[in-house]
């Protein structure tokens, strides 16, 4: 019950980084067919490319010990060396078959996964060792799917080694009159299409199994809800303590920002919302924003302006456009020239007139 309900808690798809962990310790979608397939496929282009050449090796390499058999001798030495060359004969022509074989069944692997090197597989698992555990794996449903497999697989390879063989039962009647290098050649034909029957039928079935694989990876790598959180919070930090960090980068931005206020030329407010202090002197080419705010941050501009005799201007749209277009330490966009040109204008006449 507790892994059903396990189950029915891991309703998110996994991220990248539980994919990536999971590749990691070796646990990656691998289907049985797809390297059974590309096996068969290694055998049949044996059969195909070096059986004859195998056979041809082997029979002069033979010819020769068993035309003159009863006089080879029969002390210890004679029969090592008779052992040791039918041995080497028989690597010779079994060689080049097995070669292709080893070689497709590595593309079997490699083709569904790139190369892991990890010793997690290999780790005693004390899980293992459970009674329940074993029952499950003998009796669970990943069990009862593979002997499904195994019993569609015989069923579906016995129909077509039996329609191969009916297709070709007039010439199996007359193999029993053929000669011995007749034989050979018509028994490798006919190999080669129970073989050829046999791998149009495992294509489908690995294709099928892949997927099936696949699915059922992914579905074991689903997470909950609250792994979610946690790998959230292992990988892009703790939301509270981010969220303190961006506190305490608002809090030195806006101290640096009211101690440059008293050096504004003019603060441009809307009288209940927003303030943007501007500085501007001799030799700039245009004027530079010290400080902006909305509702508390214009209010406490606008009393610090007060407090150092900083000429406060109220002008609803510039405010608002300066606050939306320029940040701090910039200097404002051109299409406020004119209108910050003439605040400005007003400010110093207006000192001027004080002096």
């Amino acid at each position: 019950m507790s892994e059903d309900a396990d189950k029915e808690d891991r309703t998110e798809d996994p991220t990248q980084r539980k994919l990536d962990q999971a590749a990691e310790k070796g646990d990656v979608p691998r289907s049985q067919e797809i390297g059974t397939f590309f096996v068969l496929c290694g055998f049949t282009l044996s059969l195909v490319v070096a059986a004859g050449w195998s056979a041809r090796d082997a029979a002069l390499s033979l010819r020769g010990f068993l035309m003159n058999a009863h006089q080879v001798p029969s002390d210890g030495a004679a029969f090592t060396h008779v052992a040791t060359q039918g041995i080497l004969t028989g690597f010779a022509a079994l060689g080049l078959p097995f070669a292709f074989i080893l070689c497709a069944g590595l593309v079997g692997a490699l083709i569904q996964h790139k190369p892991l090197w990890t010793l997690d597989p290999l780790m005693p698992k004390f899980s293992r060792l459970s009674p329940m555990a074993g029952a499950k794996r003998m009796f669970g449903k990943e069990a009862l799917v593979n002997f499904a497999k195994g019993l569609a697989k015989v069923g579906l390879v016995g129909a077509v080694v039996w329609t191969t063989l009916w297709n070709e039962h007039d010439r199996l009647e007359a193999f029993a009159q053929m000669s011995v290098s007749a034989l050979l050649p018509a028994t490798l034909v006919l190999a080669v299409k129970l073989m050829a029957g046999a791998l149009a039928l495992f294509a489908v079935i690995a294709i099928g199994d892949f997927g099936y694989q696949r699915f059922t990876w992914y579905q074991r790598q689903r997470m909950t809800k609250q792994e979610m959180k946690d790998e959230y919070k292992n990988s892009e930090g703790n939301p509270e303590v981010k969220a303190k960090l961006r506190q305490l980068r608002t809090q030195r931005v806006r101290k640096r920002m009211m101690a440059s206020v008293p050096k504004a030329t003019v603060i441009i407010t809307n009288p209940t919302h927003y303030a943007v202090a501007l500085q501007y002197e001799p030799g700039m080419a245009a004027p530079l924003c010290l400080a902006k705010g909305v509702d508390a941050v214009a209010l406490k501009i606008r009393e610090v302006a007060g407090e150092h005799n900083v000429p406060i201007v109220e002008n609803v749209p510039l405010a608002r456009a300066l606050h939306a277009s320029v940040d701090i330490d910039e200097e404002i966009p051109v299409e406020h020239y004119q209108a910050v040109a003439e605040v400005i204008g007003y400010v110093l006449r207006l000192k001027g007139r004080r002096a």
